[in-house]
């Protein structure tokens, strides 16, 4: 009875004392825990990380600092698009032609999906370089936005100097499996939509053919916003 009495004694007295430091050791165990938790981030995509069939041959051995090289191209407004108009921004760039019976239809339909999930995001946007400026005119982007549902504001559909969006194509985005200078005979081709963070890097690349793919690329975006949050 008494050795009761003296524990009641006692949490009565120190209870405060008791809860505070229960609560400290919770506290402290948490910062522990998520000091030893990896904060789960995209890789940052090198050259040399890259299947080297999608990367130039003078870019093979690269294994830092690679960045989306300036570009000034026009859009299906026919205003001119550098990388400031993307500057701060998270975007999504693909390569692609208006005519393209094959897998252009598939992409420019996901890239829709994306515009859609994403058209009240202001900080992410959407790409689409032609890999036939010859044929795809302002004009004929512009109408080729219109029958899409292209958001000006939000997708640009670029034109301009073959041999700038080849170079980009294969040197910036490492998107293109074939070599070739940017001639009248050279074309390129392909399905890889790539993920840009605000720092001009890489740090994806996605089937822009399978539906599942953009799934994951939205995440991936999400995930990528917690690391530019923001101001």
């Amino acid at each position: 009875m008494l050795a009761f009495e003296f524990m009641k004694t006692f949490f009565d007295r120190y209870k405060t004392f008791l809860g505070i430091s229960v609560g400290v050791s919770l506290v402290i165990l948490a910062l522990f825990y998520n000091a030893l938790t990896p904060e789960e981030r995209l890789p940052i995509y090198q050259p040399a990380m890259v299947n080297y069939e999608l990367v130039d041959s003078s870019l093979q051995h690269v294994k830092k600092y690679h960045k989306i090289a300036p570009f000034s191209l026009t859009n299906q407004n026919g205003a001119t698009i550098t990388q400031k108009a993307y500057e701060n921004k998270i975007y999504v760039a693909d390569f692609f032609f208006t005519t393209c019976p094959t897998i252009c239809p598939k992409m420019t339909a996901n890239m829709g999906l994306l515009q859609e999930a994403l058209k009240e995001n202001d900080q992410v946007g959407l790409l689409s370089f032609s890999v036939t400026p010859q044929i795809d005119s302002v004009a004929q982007l512009k109408k080729y936005a219109l029958e899409k549902g292209v958001i000006d504001s939000k997708w640009n559909l670029l034109t301009g100097d073959k041999k700038q969006i080849y170079e980009l194509a294969r040197k910036s985005y490492l998107a293109v499996k074939n070599d070739g200078d940017g001639g009248p005979h050279d074309m390129i081709h392909t399905e890889n939509f790539v993920l840009v963070d605000p720092e001009k890097r890489i740090r994806g690349f996605y089937d822009g053919t399978d539906t599942v793919a953009m799934e994951t690329l939205l995440s991936d975006i999400e995930l990528l916003q917690q690391e530019y949050p923001l101001p």
